[in-house]
């Protein structure tokens, strides 16, 4: 029973336990305390993504990977096809995809996937990304918008004669007219392009080149100077175009000076960068200046206040540097930055500014005439316009160009996202054909995953039903704004900016309701799972709202990588699996831009537990490459990236345990319900997506904390701009870093929320917002301004109205700032309503305090509105208790998660330190019985809780370096075991020997444990796989109520355990302990430890020396590898005795 005075529970400590046979991996926690689910066991189970590198196959290969896969729990693999043979190929005969041998190959490998109980996961086409084909032809691509412009001056000469028009670029050979507008205007505006511009600069390189847009030749600079154009008469500038090959931050931000005579100069603005992701190369940027006329112009480039880079700002990683092809100077105002407004690029940007714009030079609707496109005939028209001069904006559409990157022989172009017919197409082309090739008995046993990998096919912003999708769906036509989708303002800035907000929502739409809605739908129709990752930073969209058509989520964690690192890939994920109901959310795991060979599970451990406290359940482990060759190893790499997870890895088998850590990890991590306190919102702005802690300081300080927000803000301000190699890649050391986010809330967790579960799936229950029926929030969070939302003020009506509504329901909400304009262009009624929607939030909010933060608020219906940045290191005042406390929220190393099921919650808590240190750890709610679970080893001990004087309950724990635990809070009787105490150490004093698997060499006496690399034998020195360390000693037979520990004092890297000839177990991360109780005798013991490390030290060996007998054969480089790394066993044995006391 469960004193809450002291809370006082005898500790248990359960070694055996009665649990539903070998359904569960877990053993240690017997049923009475927690029962799992029936299949628990098989969902938790890890996945692999499984490459094919260059058309290299061979059975004997397959048959190997997927036994070694069986053999290690893992419970399916990802079929990934990659690149065509070289020349000569790797492995012959190559077998190119989609022929019949390959057919042949893969049929054989689904039949031996059935043999050895492994399920495949099939992507949408050969490769990786994302879902294309031979079979797919340019109509049926993704498509662009595209636009072309002319002058052309009618007078009575050319009145009714044939207008010859402007061409639109043109992809794969495709193109189809939408529009075709003329406007009447005053004059011609003028150009750079079209004059003659001296080019000059500080740099000691000629560049007149830059003024042309054609150029094919960069400019590179890593030196801070200036670039200067002088026009020949006064010119009148509102926008600028940068164009690239390759995407740049710093041309994105320089300054922008003017000069009457090439003396004085005055500033006229600095560019400001939009959110870029990382395949951001699909167009230049545009951007719209204060109207300035004046001779001269220059661009000065400082890199001083750079921004260090982010996901959204992937550009903005590497070391400064300026690289561009071409800029050019236009009188007429453009939208600003319009390349990802019309949905064309994943970019997010500052609004126009009306201020900026030249108003006489606003093209206007009314004055418009609006062309036959069909009548085009040879890109010419005939039609009588009036005198006068026009301008003939010419808009249509073509194919974006995307192919699957990574294919081999099955690479074609990138299927059109946004069409229902040609993604089911694409479907049947590639899955379908699968199916039928192995047959739909065996298919149905195997190929039992449809999934959406990585978004790697930019964007688009057109589709054949696009014309009628925005009609029906924003509530009016698209054809008054064509001239906007060719980046010009129409009307006004206000108007035009509107629109291009309701035509990315438009292609949002699109992408969720017919993009992955029908891949669902087919995936369903054959009973086959549909999963994916997520398609941010690339396609422009909703970052979150395709998980509502997942059966489970998915994200992706890098090792090892800042400058590929995806941590809000991780958030997207969570969150969009969270809101949407999704128990399972997996990630594409250590994946690595360089493997270096040193990896093992030991430092793998704290970025999987720090992934596991942020809601990853489910690992698929990047990677595991076939490997054709029997007799070859390393043997096939992905070329070097990811890490080496494979059969023929040094560690394969004592890997073993590892992966069984992350089973029952994961058994229990997708066990019940995640508990949430706070939902935050992504915003309207499209695209959106989830927000990383960083972004909340402006919002939430008090809960981040003084430290920590300081901190964010001297990061951010990145002055010097600080550099960090990692594996030999160079980026920005500001970036930011998961590991310095560890509980970013100081015991409140959280989730991010999109509009479309605000409006579809949310319900109050009480003062808790419910979303999909799953999660229960206690607050929602309405940031202001963001790097991802910079027009946070403006609201979409339905957005708004959805709140306010919530509110009224119950629901207590945070705003940052009140809102104060809507969003896109709504009907009248709507635009009358958002203005009494606003008066219903900010009538009558008056100030109070709320935990020491001054803030305003009020009652609005049965909930509460507060407005303001909430600078309390509490929520208690609002009735919200933080969940879990760690050393008096000073704690920056123990990351958590917690779940909730009937009966029991379970906390999963994990130090990210390398070494020993303690916690002090209180909770808000406890049940009537409080286990600690050790998932390493399968144990499960009981915890005594203090009750303190704030009525929250704690207890200390002990962390070695990097270890984890779960603690556990039961509702069923406690169940009764002794506890253990510690009685006594002994070392192990005697002589060893160290004998190495592969190695000639004689057998080496030691008087105790050393790393072999400690010898002066270059063979024995460099070894790369097992070494055997044996030992005999006396020891007492274990006494009853005794139990007996081996513990090793430093392990390099991985070590199995044999004690009179029985298998004990593996040690594999700290504590370097094992049970030994049930293996000794009295008398004489013989100890034997199998350590192996990695292939690093014999791969470093022969490329570095004159070797002569070479054992390593792979595809990797041996570039990154970092030398001669300790190896073995060293230091202390000893025999741990626990007193077990009634």
């Amino acid at each position: 029973m469960l004193n809450v005075r002291g809370l006082s529970i005898a500790i248990l400590w359960v070694l055996t336990a009665a649990v539903s046979g070998a359904l569960a991996q877990i053993k240690g926690i017997p049923n009475q305390v927690l029962k799992l689910n029936e299949d628990s066991f098989k969902e938790a189970k890890p996945w692999v993504v499984w490459y094919f590198m260059h058309e290299s196959y061979s059975k004997e290969g397959i048959k190997a990977d997927l036994k070694a896969m069986a053999e290690n729990g893992i419970a399916g693999a990802y079929f990934t096809p990659i690149k065509p043979a070289t020349n000569p190929p790797l492995y012959d005969p190559p077998l190119p995809t989609l022929s019949e041998g390959w057919w042949d190959m893969f049929t054989y490998m689904v039949e031996q996937a059935e043999v050895y109980g492994i399920q495949i996961a099939l992507f949408p086409n050969d490769g990786f990304a994302t879902a294309a084909g031979p079979w797919i032809t340019p109509d049926k691509s993704m498509q662009k918008i595209v636009s072309a412009e002319a002058y052309l001056k009618i007078d009575k000469k050319t009145k009714g004669a044939k207008i010859d028009l402007p061409k639109p670029e043109i992809i794969e050979g495709y193109y189809k007219d939408l529009s075709l507008v003329a406007i009447p205007v005053k004059k011609q505006f003028r150009s750079s392009v079209s004059e003659n511009v001296q080019v000059t600069s500080s740099y000691s390189e000629d560049i007149s080149r830059i003024a042309n847009p054609e150029n094919e030749e960069h400019f590179i600079t890593s030196e801070p100077g200036w670039i200067q154009y002088e026009f020949e008469s006064p010119f009148p500038m509102n926008s600028l175009k940068i164009d690239w090959k390759a995407s740049n931050y710093q041309v994105n931000r320089l300054d922008v000076y003017a000069s009457h005579d090439g003396e004085e100069f005055f500033k006229v603005t600095k560019l400001n960068s939009p959110r870029m992701g990382w395949l951001d190369w699909d167009n230049g940027v545009t951007h719209t200046l204060p109207a300035t006329t004046a001779k001269f112009f220059r661009f000065v480039y400082d890199p001083a206040g750079s921004e260090p880079g982010a996901e959204d700002l992937d550009v903005g990683k590497w070391k400064p540097s300026l690289k561009f092809n071409a800029i050019s100077l236009y009188e007429e105002p453009r939208i600003n930055q319009i390349e990802g407004k019309t949905g064309e690029i994943w970019r997010v940007s500052e609004y126009t500014k009306s201020s900026d714009v030249s108003k006489e030079n606003i093209l206007q609707s009314k004055k418009a005439i609006a062309l036959d496109p069909s009548s085009i005939s040879g890109d010419q028209i005939t039609y009588s316009l009036p005198k006068g001069l026009w301008k003939i904006v010419r808009v249509g559409h073509t194919s974006t160009g995307h192919k699957n990157e990574t294919a081999g022989a099955g690479k074609g172009l990138e299927a059109d996202k946004l069409d229902k017919e040609v993604m089911a197409f694409q479907f049947e082309k590639w899955y379908g054909e699968a199916r039928k090739r192995v047959g739909k008995e065996l298919a149905d046993k195997v190929l039992t995953v449809y999934h959406i990998d990585s978004w790697e096919s930019g964007s688009q912003n057109w589709t054949p039903s696009m014309y009628q999708e925005f009609k029906k769906r924003r509530g009016y036509a698209l054809d008054k704004y064509w001239p906007v989708l060719a980046g010009y303002v129409v009307d006004d800035v206000e108007t035009s900016e509107a629109f291009l907000y309701d035509y990315r929502l438009t292609i949002s739409e699109l992408l969720a309701e017919n993009g992955f809605a029908t891949l669902r739908e087919k995936a369903h129709e054959y009973g086959v799972l549909f999963t994916a990752e997520t398609t941010a930073p690339v396609m422009t969209g909703d970052g979150l709202s395709h998980y509502f058509y997942t059966d489970k989520a998915m994200g992706e964690f890098w090792f090892r990588s800042p400058s590929h690192d995806k941590p809000t890939d991780v958030l997207d994920a969570v969150s969009g699996g969270h809101i949407y109901g999704k128990n399972t959310i997996m990630a594409e795991a250590f994946t690595q831009i360089r493997m270096q060979w040193d990896e093992h599970p030991g430092v793998l451990k704290p970025v999987q537990d720090r992934n596991y406290a942020l809601g990853i359940n489910n690992l698929q482990y990047h990677l595991f490459t076939h490997n054709p060759w029997m007799d070859r190893k390393p043997g096939m790499t992905l070329d070097g990236v990811g890490i080496y997870f494979q059969r023929d890895q040094t560690w394969w088998e004592q890997g073993r345990e590892w992966v069984n850590y992350a089973i029952r990890s994961q058994q229990l991590l997708q066990h019940g319900k995640p508990v949430r306190q706070i939902a935050v919102f992504t915003g309207d702005e499209i695209p959106r997506r989830s927000l990383l802690p960083d972004r909340l300081v402006d919002v939430l300080p008090g809960l981040i904390g003084e430290k920590r927000t300081q901190r964010t803000y001297e990061r951010l301000e990145n002055k010097g701009n600080p550099m960090q190699k990692v594996a030999s890649v160079s980026t920005t050391a500001n970036m930011y870093n998961p590991e310095d986010w560890v509980d970013p809330l100081k015991g409140y967790a959280y989730d991010s929320f999109n509009p479309d579960v605000l409006l579809n799936h949310a319900q109050v229950r009480g003062n808790k917002v419910v979303f999909s029926d799953y999660i229960a929030y206690d607050l929602l969070v309405i940031p202001a301004n963001h790097i991802l939302n910079r027009q946070g003020k403006r609201f979409d009506y339905h957005s708004l109205k959805g709140l306010v509504e919530l509110i009224e329901q119950g629901a207590i909400v945070l705003f940052q700032e009140l809102p104060e304009q809507v969003r896109g262009i709504p009907n009248k009624n709507q635009a009358k309503e958002f203005k009494s929607l606003l008066g219903r939030l900010s009538s009558g909010l008056k100030e109070t305090t709320l935990n020491g933060s001054g803030i305003l608020g009020k009652q609005l219906g049965k909930g509460q509105v507060y407005v303001g940045a909430y600078a309390g290191e509490s929520l208690s005042e609002l009735g919200v208790n933080e969940d879990v406390i760690i050393d008096d929220k000073r704690n920056e190393h123990i990351s958590w998660n917690h779940r909730r099921a009937d009966g029991i919650d379970i906390y999963f808590v994990a130090s990210s330190d390398s070494v020993q240190r303690n916690a002090k750890l209180s909770f808000h709610e406890v049940r009537s019985a409080a286990y600690l679970y050790h998932p390493v080893s399968d144990r499960l001990e009981s915890l005594e809780l203090i009750k303190n004087q704030e009525g929250r309950y704690e207890v200390e724990l002990d962390f070695e370096g990097y270890q984890s635990y779960f603690i556990l809070f039961s509702d069923s009787p406690q169940v009764s075991a002794p506890t253990l105490a510690l009685a006594s150490e002994k070392e192990i004093q005697s002589n060893w020997t160290l004998e190495l698997k592969g190695v000639e060499h004689e057998s080496i006496s030691l008087k105790s444990p050393k790393f072999w690399t400690a010898q002066d034998n270059e063979e024995v020195k460099y070894h790369s796989g097992e070494g055997v360390y044996s030992t005999t000693f006396d020891a007492a037979a274990v006494e009853s109520g005794q139990r007996v520990y081996l513990e090793l004092d430093q392990v390099e890297s991985m070590a199995e355990v044999t004690i009179n000839g029985k298998d004990v177990g593996v040690i594999w991360t700290k504590p370097y302990q094992i049970d030994v109780s049930d293996f000794l005798k009295d008398g004489k013991n013989h100890l034997e430890i199998k350590v192996v490390n990695t292939w690093g030290n014999r791969f470093y060996y022969e490329s570095n020396f004159n070797v002569k007998d070479k054992k390593i054969q792979t595809t990797a480089s041996s570039k990154f590898l970092k030398g001669l790394l300790p190896s073995g066993l060293q230091g202390n044995i000893k025999l741990v005795y626990y007193n077990q006391a009634p």
